[in-house]
């Protein structure tokens, strides 16, 4: 987030306000608590998302409806990024031309300049030129297109290691801890946007199965946390529309190759791993980057709107209890995917 923030301005004007008196740590914020919590957002996770995932299933059909249709491609190492930008245009309105003529600038070049990229991202990006800025953005492709291609073969082959070496062998080869995680892993990707057909599919679950299942044990620090699923399904849409098309409640991913679907779960693999990378105390014992990001939002609310956080105090409310689920999940359940803060 401060990466993101950096040198940036804003329209309009904020208002912030010091209290005299010395903030005290809520007792709120501890390892049983915020476990306590997690345990909570595990049991309830289902009915706490209902209402929202009906809208999202409501909406992604009304977007699918007016969306313009436009040509699909594979992703493989060998396409130019000519050609993706190019098929970025087409349908585009007259209105978005400047912005991809400013993308095609930026992506045409023998090498992308980093900050230029993430200033017009800042903005949104065009979906079909989505997967390769966010590939570009996150670390996982390099700046040098000379470069990008065996890098992603690469990177492609060293998934399908992992996959091999960790996930395809049979449950007496792994710990007493690896079997619970996996089956845990199990459990919880049918509740991933439970209301979303494309999400039911058992080759989705699958496939979203063996990256979770393959970053827990790539990263056992915080192994696998309930909220770590749903950070991988913008990641899942964004790659497989590289192969699919139309709405995603009409995708199926059985339409696929075995070789683009382990395409789209690498990337998908290195991309959660890197976003993951600079927020993995967020999943540690205790959770304590949390619990830290809720205590900086109870401080950031008393400054600037003081009545509302003595109303939040009135009521007996803590921070923690409702803040807790947006920062283990970015928001991702409270925002439907077609506004989703990851699609930028």
């Amino acid at each position: 987030m401060h990466s993101l923030l950096k040198g940036r301005s804003f329209p309009g004007k904020i208002l912030i306000t010091r209290r005299a008196d010395p903030v005290d740590q809520p007792n709120l914020y501890s390892p049983n608590t915020a476990r306590k919590l997690s345990d909570d957002y595990i049991e309830n996770g289902d009915n706490m998302d209902a209402p929202l995932e009906d809208d999202f299933r409501n909406r992604n059909s009304t977007n699918a409806s007016s969306s313009v249709t436009q040509t699909k491609s594979s992703s493989s190492s060998g396409e130019s990024t000519s050609n993706e930008i190019h098929k970025s245009s087409m349908g585009a309105r007259s209105t978005d031309s400047a912005r991809l003529t400013k993308f095609t600038k930026e992506l045409s070049g023998s090498s992308v300049i980093l900050d230029k990229l993430r200033e017009l991202a800042w903005s949104g990006v065009p979906p079909y030129l989505r997967p390769t800025v966010w590939r570009l953005l996150l670390g996982y492709a390099p700046c040098s297109s000379d470069r990008r291609e065996g890098v992603l073969r690469r990177k492609r082959l060293e998934y399908l290691d992992y996959v091999t070496q960790y996930y395809d062998i049979p449950d007496r080869e792994r710990t007493d801890e690896e079997v619970n995680m996996l089956r845990q892993i199990a459990v919880d990707c049918p509740r991933t946007v439970p209301n979303v057909t494309f999400f039911q599919q058992a080759e989705v679950q699958k496939s979203l199965e063996r990256i979770l299942y393959t970053w827990a044990i790539r990263h056992p620090a915080s192994g696998y946390v309930q909220g770590i699923n749903d950070l991988a399904t913008p990641f899942l849409i964004v790659f497989l529309s590289e192969y699919l098309e139309g709405s995603v409640d009409s995708w199926s991913i059985s339409d696929l190759s075995s070789e683009k679907i382990s395409n789209v779960e690498a990337d998908c693999y290195w991309c959660l791993s890197k976003l993951l990378d600079g927020m993995q105390d967020h999943y540690t014992f205790a959770q304590p980057g949390i619990q830290r990001l809720v205590f900086k939002l109870k401080e950031l609310v008393r400054r600037i709107d003081e009545p509302i956080s003595r109303h939040i105090e009135d009521q007996g409310l803590e921070f923690l209890q409702f803040a807790f689920r947006w920062f283990n999940c970015l928001l991702i359940r409270e925002v439907h995917i077609a506004q989703s803060l990851l699609k930028t």
